[in-house]
């Protein structure tokens, strides 16, 4: 068993992403060249052959749920397996571009807790590009995390962080707001938006907006009820 602690852990959710995970994995080993990392591979209970097509690797590790539990849970399983000092997220669907990564850990380094990627050219139909447009205006005025683009997986965060992450459903839409809640700071990196080549996307009107707006209001009261205190010197 591999039990090395590395500098980043890239965490990547998978369901049903046969074709996209060679790719990525290519794309993400080219990314990170030179770097000390391990590629954290969580497979959200796909039906077809995606674990089959994971490359072995001493940089790779593969998490299973018998069954499917959701992009919160998966994202929160990965980070919770991570070593690295820093985590990164990134969507398995080739959306995300693993080149930018780079610049997301630049804004670690430049000393931001928590680095999130915002699309500035949506490659996603309109219904989908309006309707993220609307949950993130409201969100953010709602949570006040002042976080643009939450609906963009690509992120990087401090492994102090992670405790600051609740496990719920739609987890992965309040990321910024938790962590900012936990008293860490944030910077917001433009990155790109790839259009998807296979398969189809898991999400639709139901959880993009509306179980989002559900969970908004949850997690604001929960932000509200934070105990905060000091201790005397």
């Amino acid at each position: 068993m591999n039990d090395r602690s590395p500098a980043i852990s890239v965490v990547v959710p998978l369901f049903n992403e046969e074709e996209n995970v060679p790719l990525l994995q290519t794309e993400l080993t080219s990314a990170l060249a030179g770097l000390d990392y391990e590629i954290i591979f969580v497979d959200d209970g796909s039906v077809d052959r995606t674990v089959e097509r994971i490359a072995v690797s001493p940089e790779v590790r593969v998490i299973r749920f018998e069954e499917n539990a959701g992009q919160s849970a998966a994202l929160y399983a990965g980070l919770q397996a991570a070593r690295g000092g820093v985590a990164v997220l990134i969507d398995g669907d080739l959306q995300n571009d693993p080149a930018d990564i780079r610049q997301l850990l630049a804004a670690i380094e430049d000393g931001a807790d928590l680095a999130c990627g915002y699309r500035v050219q949506r490659k996603d139909t309109m219904v989908k590009r309006l309707t993220s447009w609307i949950a993130n205006a409201v969100r953010s005025r709602f949570t006040k995390d002042g976080v643009r683009d939450t609906g963009c997986t690509l992120k990087a965060i401090r492994r102090e962080c992670i405790a600051a992450l609740i496990p719920f459903k739609g987890m992965h839409r309040f990321i910024p707001a938790l962590v900012k809640g936990g008293g860490y700071t944030l910077a917001e990196i433009p990155v790109n938006h790839r259009p998807r080549k296979f398969g189809q996307s898991k999400y639709g009107l139901g959880n993009r907006a509306i179980r989002a707006t559900v969970d908004m209001f949850g997690v604001r009261w929960l932000l509200s009820r934070q105990l905060r205190y000091k201790l005397k010197d």
